[in-house]
């Protein structure tokens, strides 16, 4: 089986961050979210992944191959969003055989090793992965007859029909190429793969689904990224390979080679990426500092901070997702509890 893992698109809900860098390396406790699927999708025995890429190419490749995974990586370009099912096509050169179909922002526990699994054992011309959800009316929603086979699927319905939502991870046979290419745009102009899937369906191909029975998460939006890193920090068992000095730790932390941590409170679950150093400051539950940070006379909990940035003087900062190299420094007193969505190479001066 192969794996194809989308990594293109805008992520306008993800603005300013991705006005300078793709949505799908955002970290998620200091590793890219992409880095997830592709471990996912090799966790599920793919030798071989196409990775489809867009706006930012040359990050998402230079990122990808600063990485030695267990598997040939393809990239394949798209030219611009136009439809998971276009994906497909844009691809077709690559998909020779069964293979996945894994969007780079979703984020699953319990992997894909087990669905893969069921989809070979049922030879299923396709296969799609569901989850409750408690608001279906915001996502493709499942249509299940009384036997458990599929009967329709529906986009963002207004009255659902169950509460099965799809997951952004599909297992496919080449049938589907023909599935893509005798469907027509949506009213958004785009191939939806929901169309793609429902005329295998309709033509009489085996379209199978297994149950998500961990959590999922799709991280289109900062609440979701947030929600990303306190689901898997809540995971992280105590490391610590750095220097604390007049620090009280409390909880489980993982600390990573290099840090200084002086005259400070950390409180678990939180991540310090390597060289960091943090003085006189409290880092908070639910927090990741990426590499070669410097956190100073600062409070900040739930929030993810990228690496190389600087925050000194912060006050009190919270639910918030600071880019790559940002300088955050006070010179006079400021408003306690700051939530902050700050892009790469910013400077904040108060």
């Amino acid at each position: 089986m192969k794996g194809l893992i989308l990594s293109g698109g805008y992520g306008t809900r993800l603005r300013p961050i991705t006005y300078s860098q793709q949505k799908q390396l955002i970290p998620v406790a200091n590793k890219p979210i992409l880095f997830y699927a592709i471990e996912d999708v090799i966790g599920a025995g793919a030798k071989e992944i196409g990775i489809i890429v867009g706006p930012n190419k040359e990050q998402v490749i230079e990122t990808v191959e600063s990485e030695n995974w267990d598997a040939e990586i393809d990239f394949i370009y798209q030219d611009a969003p136009r439809g998971l099912a276009h994906t497909i096509l844009v691809a077709e050169d690559f998909l020779d055989e069964g293979f996945v179909m894994y969007l780079g922002d979703n984020i699953l526990r319990e992997g894909i090793a087990e669905h893969a699994k069921k989809f070979k054992e049922n030879n299923y011309d396709a296969s799609i992965m569901l989850t409750e959800v408690e608001n279906p009316e915001q996502f493709g929603v499942a249509d299940i007859n009384e036997d458990g086979t599929i009967k329709k699927l529906i986009e963002k319905p207004e009255v659902p029909p169950s509460n099965l939502a799809l997951v952004g991870i599909y297992f496919f046979k080449t049938a589907i190429l023909e599935a893509c290419k005798s469907i027509k745009p949506s009213w958004r102009n785009e191939l939806e793969i929901t169309d793609a899937i429902q005329w295998l369906i309709d033509n009489g191909y085996e379209v199978g689904w297994t149950k998500v029975n961990g959590w999922w998460k799709d991280t289109g939006k900062p609440e979701d990224i947030f929600e990303a890193n306190r689901l898997i920090l809540d995971d992280i068992q105590t490391r610590s390979e750095g220097n604390a000095e007049s620090t009280k730790i409390i909880g489980r932390a993982i600390i990573e080679k290099g840090v200084e941590i002086k005259d400070s409170s950390v409180k678990g679950p939180s991540l310090i990426g390597r060289d960091c150093l943090i003085r006189n400051s409290y880092v908070g539950p639910y927090t990741s500092i990426g590499k070669e940070c410097i956190i100073e006379d600062t409070e900040i909990e739930d929030s993810i901070v990228m690496e190389k940035s600087e925050i000194i003087g912060g006050g009190r900062i919270i639910e918030s997702l600071i880019g790559k190299e940002v300088k955050i420094k006070r010179k006079a007193d400021l408003p306690n509890g700051r939530k902050l969505i700050v892009g790469d190479h910013s400077e904040i001066v108060g």
